[in-house]
């Protein structure tokens, strides 16, 4: 016959189930507690991701790794996007790179070699056309990865900066051109000037700064308006540029006043030959709705000797004073026995 356990057994086993129960019981809620956690955390994650994407594609940036192995890449949906590729592209590095500007490929070849080598990083400003013919600036910025001291990844992001870029063009060309004649403005002649100037090894680049003043423009001005005076400003710029091809600079320093920058390839003889034609060229009628209005030029030449832009500048003025007191539409070169003197900036 079995024995019938005690009461003793019975209640010890009761009480180790117990125990099972209430350890299991606890495990269970630890484990519902930490997948509740998780839950929690991956809600998070979704929700951080949803507005680093959202975040990412209205600051029109990517995020882009390549594997150094074997040129593997992997983008973002924002890097599809700036080169107009479907999201679900296949990725060649070698087709990619053809998307680059030929200036914009060299430059990313020889800044990524580099940074590789030193496995450090790089930034760079590129240029490409998208596989729809777009044109774009996008800025990448890349940082390598390394095992063992040896590079095994490249990565970082692409941005795109068009507008940005179109913007600093815009405000590089206001800072710099005249807007009415599109000549380079005053602040970018006196830039040229100083650089011209500067001797380097004893051998300066400019040759003779021409002063070039409208002879009539005033009383054009002031009869017909300033519209048809700015069409006439247009035409004389039109018609200099034409002269004064292969020259260093033509700009537009004053109302009715230009500068032209001669390089060393021009010798006395050829800027006067230069002068004639400036004087010929402008001197032609204006056409204003079949009126011809007549315009001259006075032209100021001052050589280049070893001295300041604001000397040359004097000089040229000097010589352009000459010009207009001999008749106008005439030129007269400075010499070193000149009177320095300023002309009448009234006297048109």
């Amino acid at each position: 016959m079995m024995r019938k356990p005690s009461l003793r057994k019975v209640g010890r086993r009761a009480v180790l189930r117990g125990r099972d129960a209430a350890t299991i019981a606890e495990f269970e809620a630890r484990l519902e507690a930490q997948a509740a956690l998780i839950r929690e955390q991956a809600a998070s994650l979704a929700h951080s991701q949803k507005i680093f994407d959202r975040a990412s594609a209205a600051a029109r940036i990517g995020v882009w790794q390549c594997n150094l192995a074997d040129q593997a890449l992997q983008w973002t949906d924002v890097v599809y996007d700036l080169f107009d590729l479907p999201r679900d592209a296949a990725l060649d590095r070698g087709e990619i790179v053809k998307c680059y500007t030929a200036a914009s490929a060299a430059e990313l070849q020889v800044r990524r070699s580099k940074a590789i080598e030193d496995r450090t990083g790089f930034g760079l400003d590129a240029e490409i056309v998208t596989a729809k013919g777009n044109r774009r600036w996008i800025r990448i910025t890349a940082s390598v990865e390394c095992e063992d001291g040896v590079a095994v990844r490249i990565f970082g992001m692409k941005q795109d900066i068009t507008e940005e870029k179109i913007l600093a063009d815009q405000t590089r060309y206001l800072a710099e051109f005249d807007v009415m004649t599109g000549l380079a403005n005053r602040s970018q002649f006196q830039s040229k000037l100083s650089g011209l100037t500067a001797c380097d090894n004893d051998r300066p680049a400019l040759g003779a700064l021409l002063l070039v003043d409208l002879d009539g423009f005033k009383q054009i001005n002031d009869t017909f308006g300033h519209v048809v005076g700015d069409e006439c400003l247009k035409e004389v710029a039109r018609r200099l540029e034409a002269a004064c091809a292969g020259v260093e600079l033509v700009s537009r320093i004053g109302g009715d006043e230009f500068a032209v920058l001669v390089g060393m390839q021009l010798d006395l003889a050829a800027i006067s030959e230069l002068a004639r034609d400036i004087i010929d060229k402008l001197g032609k009628p204006v056409d204003h709705g079949g009126r011809p209005l007549k315009l001259g030029a006075s032209v100021g030449i001052a050589p280049f000797e070893a001295c300041t832009p604001s000397e040359l500048l004097v000089r040229a003025d000097t010589a352009l004073y000459q010009a207009k007191s001999a008749g106008r539409n005439t030129f007269r070169i400075f010499k070193a026995t000149d009177t320095i003197g300023m002309r009448n900036p009234r006297a048109a």
